[in-house]
């Protein structure tokens, strides 16, 4: 596969926990083909990071790429900006779910 038929995308960094991987979520924006309401989705790719220079929250571009590992298709190719994640720059499900989830441990804790 030439370089230059190779898929690219711009997403976020919001985990780096792995050795030379980070997770990447690339949000996309679009319209319902029957409802016209804006939707959003999002994607999470891992992605190898051979320097293990990216943060959470940076904005990189990733490049499709041979199979790394079980589930690791892409490279970090550079990174684009720096940043952090805020709670409320995170989608709003993923919020709510971990509000829940704290609730559910206080409640634990409380009986």
């Amino acid at each position: 596969m030439d370089r230059k038929n190779r898929k690219t995308k711009t997403g976020v960094v919001v985990s780096n926990k792995m050795q030379k991987t980070v997770v990447v979520e690339i949000e996309q924006v679009f319209s319902h083909p029957f409802f016209g309401k804006t939707m959003r989705s999002y994607q999470r790719f891992k992605a190898h990071d051979a320097e293990n220079k990216c943060a959470v929250g940076n904005l990189v571009e990733i490049m499709e790429t041979r199979p790394l590992a079980r589930d690791k298709r892409w490279r970090v190719v550079r990174i684009i900006g720096q940043g952090t994640v805020r709670a409320k720059d995170l989608p709003k499900h993923r919020v709510v779910k971990a509000k829940e989830a704290e609730k559910a441990v206080e409640g634990g804790e409380n009986q």
